[in-house]
């Protein structure tokens, strides 16, 4: 994720509007500062060592959390199984809200200290709360380990990765940060499986740990490779920097446009697995369909991004979340009872169309905000981002209960505020574009 750490400091190097070559001992100080191409090395062992650190994080990252709907459905139908799906959800949502919110505090954090004294405590308190989580029994010890403390932890080790891998790279740095980015979606495939497949064998606290054992060869690895290239450079956001995105149009409407499209993205993410066991889908087989939702994700990612760069972002972003919002409300709201291969086309296609929340979603914000404002404002919209991140799991177990264990609510609930958040996008598009539809933005 894209943070105030993120930010280049061009900025700093434009006087008057011009731009300016800096002294040696700019250059020296400053990761993205304005220079010739070879600035950055471009590639080197320490380079894609970094790279290969990122990796690791972001596939004990994203990678895990992307693997919720399999202890969701594990906590709703075994371990925890007199509470509601409204509560269990709560566990599963603190960890995407903590990815999200934490954003702004952890770039800041960065910017300070760079990213060593992050990744080794988000290493610590990773480990430590799933460690935790397997000596768990009650619901409130799961969400104080599993929920609050191994999400912090994971929030911590990603961003850091991410910013340090902007100062080793600069034409290759899409290629840097597209190998980076598979560690999520392979994670996502990994986890799921292996989690299922352990809690049958060694049960639920064995599981826990040797996931947390997995994780900290990885994390080992990222303590290791993973630092910066320049040293630590404070940034102050002003009070100018903290009003300008709420007078623009444009800003506002991604904003609202995202948050909304957050409310619908993670329920079939959460609940898929519940849903199809619920309506027929043998256990055994409903496990996977979270591995194919994130390896069709790993794929939708790149090639969402791909095209992002010739055929424009927010032309791309559009369609992606139109034919995600689609998927759902033609393939998974029919889907009914006994439908396997209705359940598996929709992991396909979803995973693959919602691939490009994730690639570009900092791409929308980068395109219609000042260079100097990019990470600040992207932290903004992840800010917002986070309120649906933590509500709507629970809000659809409300749902769930109340349509007396249907799941048409629900399906239509995600469905449509899929919808209605593209529709804030389209907004902002016309706003800055016009009807256009041949326009490359």
């Amino acid at each position: 994720m894209s943070s105030i750490s993120s930010r280049t400091d061009s900025e700093k190097l434009r006087v008057n509007g011009e731009q300016k070559q800096p002294p040696l001992d700019d250059k020296e100080t400053h990761p993205n500062s304005a220079g010739p191409p070879t600035d950055a090395p471009d590639g080197g062992l320490a380079a894609w060592l970094v790279v290969f650190g990122a990796w690791c994080t972001s596939f004990c990252s994203f990678g895990w959390v992307n693997s919720v709907g399999v202890f969701q459905e594990f906590y709703q139908s075994d371990y925890l199984r007199t509470y509601s799906a409204s509560t269990i959800s709560w566990i599963p949502s603190l960890q995407i809200f903590f990815m999200f919110a934490t954003g702004p505090i952890v770039g800041k954090i960065y910017d300070r200290y760079g990213p060593r004294y992050l990744t080794l405590v988000g290493t610590f308190l990773h480990v430590f709360g799933l460690m935790m989580a397997s000596i768990s029994t009650e619901y409130y010890q799961i969400m104080l380990s599993q929920g609050v403390c191994s999400a912090i932890g994971v929030a911590l080790i990603f961003q850091p990765a991410i910013s340090a891998v902007s100062g080793w790279f600069s034409k290759n740095r899409g290629l840097a940060f597209g190998i980076l980015s598979t560690g999520s979606s392979i994670g996502g495939v990994i986890f799921p499986i292996m989690v299922t497949r352990l809690l049958g064998s060694v049960g639920y606290g064995w599981t826990m740990r040797i996931c947390a054992f997995m994780i900290l060869g990885l994390l080992v690895i990222a303590n290791l490779t993973v630092k910066s290239r320049f040293p630590p450079n404070p940034q102050v956001v002003t009070r100018k920097q903290l009003i300008a995105p709420f007078h623009e149009p444009a800003f506002i409407l991604i904003t609202i446009g995202l948050a909304i499209f957050t409310f619908g993205l993670f329920i079939p993410i959460n609940y898929l697995v519940v849903e199809a066991i619920d309506t027929g889908m043998d256990s055994s087989l409903a496990h996977y369909l979270v591995a194919i939702l994130n390896a069709a994700s790993l794929f939708g990612r790149l090639f969402t991004g791909f095209l992002a760069d010739r055929l424009g972002k927010y032309n791309i972003f559009i369609v992606a979340a139109f034919a995600t919002s689609l998927s759902t409300l033609a393939i998974w709201l029919p889907s009914g009872n006994n439908t396997n291969s209705a359940h598996i086309a929709f992991s396909v296609l979803y995973g693959f169309f919602s691939g490009a929340y994730v690639s570009l979603i900092a791409a929308l914000v980068a395109q219609i905000s000042p260079l100097k404002d990019i990470g600040f404002r992207v932290g903004l919209v992840f800010l917002a981002n986070s309120i649906g991140a933590i509500t709507t799991s629970p809000i659809a177990g409300a749902i769930l209960e109340l349509d007396n264990g249907g799941w048409t609510g629900v399906k239509v609930f995600a469905g449509v505020f899929c919808v209605v958040g593209t529709v804030f996008i389209i907004a902002a598009r016309v706003y800055k574009v016009g009807w256009k539809i041949t326009v490359v933005f």
